[in-house]
């Protein structure tokens, strides 16, 4: 994904920081990401699910709400009506670049937040909470101590992660008066609830208010054992493809028509996890999946091997090279599957102990067949175009793309 670094001006014409994650290929669809409490847009589960979200073709706006992160203003003057407010000019800067969000995401208060905001963005057809609470008050838990100091001085500077926040009577009294269940009624977009049973912060009985509380189409996907701020790589990316593929049924994502006589288009590889091996692999705007190496090999093991892809190349190319033929001749062949090892062994007429690359492919045949029309179709197999490929020598061509 590529990342732009924008602002612009929040609820109150302070300048709010943002970065936008757009994906390398096509735009598919514009999400708006809210994150929680206190937070930043720079917490790595919003960066891991924008990452992830963007390598499938969505583009993803992640701001600082007021006074936070290196946004402008003051944070104690803010309440959670000004957080969502800052979500709707959010919104409005998007579709004044005709990238008008099309699903809200938020995280803890952040979810709340996308709840009440909303049905204030014409545009939101589908939205998304992760670890949100069902009442906004339940923040309040967090200052508890000072909550007799606020009510009769009128603030408090509160400790909240290790940093000092000062807390006003005006946020108290804002975020205790909030009611989300009028506006998780009135939606008018699809909801997704996600959420951890073990989450320590939020419970997971918000969860199951927020979800009786919305009409449908919902959907419930639980978090298992990741913690409230989603802390694991793991948890982030799993989250993030669910999101995409839900979102799907809910979004216009068709992407946009090939030019008349386009190849078949460049497959592109990006890094998902620096720490590992994990790799996205797109194949234009329509076709995403994993690569990986297993977790003896220092992966997390999510996806296949690239030796893995070379090997699915084969016989995938070898299973449709025979039915084509067989549809052709008009042959009973009921079904068709390959299986296919790679291993590298000693080159035949090889000095000083060379090995090659070797694949053994081992083709199953079902239907009423003749042997030699089992034969002929054994024969055909060895003219599928990966077959081909792989027994004479390829050129590759490496080159560094320019950094612009």
């Amino acid at each position: 994904m590529t990342t732009e670094r924008v602002t612009f001006p929040g609820h109150d014409g302070q300048d709010l920081a943002a970065r936008l994650d757009c994906p390398d290929g096509p735009l598919l669809g514009t999400v708006l990401f809210a994150h929680c409490f206190t937070c930043s847009k720079d917490i790595p589960a919003a960066r891991r699910i924008a990452g992830r979200l963007a390598a499938m073709g969505l583009a993803v706006l992640r701001f600082d709400f007021t006074g936070l992160g290196h946004s402008d203003g003051e944070f104690a003057n803010t309440t959670f009506t000004s957080n969502v407010d800052d979500l709707v000019c959010a919104a409005r800067y998007l579709a004044n670049r005709d990238m008008a969000p099309g699903m809200l995401i938020g995280h803890s208060l952040g979810g709340a937040a996308v709840l009440r905001a909303a049905k204030h963005i014409d545009s939101v057809r589908a939205v998304t909470t992760i670890g949100a609470p069902f009442d906004p008050a339940h923040v309040t838990h967090n200052f508890k101590g000072a909550l007799d100091t606020i009510a009769r001085e009128g603030s408090a500077e509160v400790d909240l992660g290790g940093r000092p926040f000062r807390i006003t009577r005006g946020f108290v009294e804002d975020v205790s008066a909030a009611n989300l269940a009028p506006a998780i009624r009135d939606l008018n977009a699809a909801l997704l609830v996600m959420h951890a049973p073990r989450d320590t912060q939020v419970g997971i009985d918000n969860a199951s208010e927020i979800f009786k509380a919305a009409r449908h189409p919902k959907s419930f996907v639980t978090l298992d054992d990741a913690d409230h701020l989603i802390t694991k790589p793991r948890d982030a990316e799993y989250a993030a493809e669910v999101i995409a593929a839900w979102s799907g049924r809910y979004l216009d994502l068709r992407p946009p028509a090939p030019p008349p006589g386009a190849p078949e288009g460049i497959v592109r590889v990006s890094e998902a996890d620096a720490d590992g091996f994990l790799q996205d692999v797109n194949a234009g705007p329509e076709h995403h999946v994993l690569a990986d190496e297993p977790e003896a090999y220092g992966g997390t093991n999510r996806g296949m091997s690239p030796y893995g892809f070379l090997s699915a190349g084969l016989g995938a190319c070898t299973s449709m090279t025979i039915r084509m033929y067989a549809r052709r001749k008009g042959w009973p062949l009921s079904h068709v599957h390959v299986d296919v090892c790679h291993d590298k062994m000693h080159a035949q007429d090889a000095s000083g102990g060379e090995k090659i690359d070797g694949f053994i492919r081992e083709i199953y045949l079902e239907g009423d067949l003749t042997d030699d029309q089992r034969q002929k179709l054994r024969e055909i197999a060895n003219k599928c175009p990966v077959h081909r490929t792989l027994e004479r020598a390829s050129k590759i061509t490496t080159r560094l793309a320019d950094q612009g």
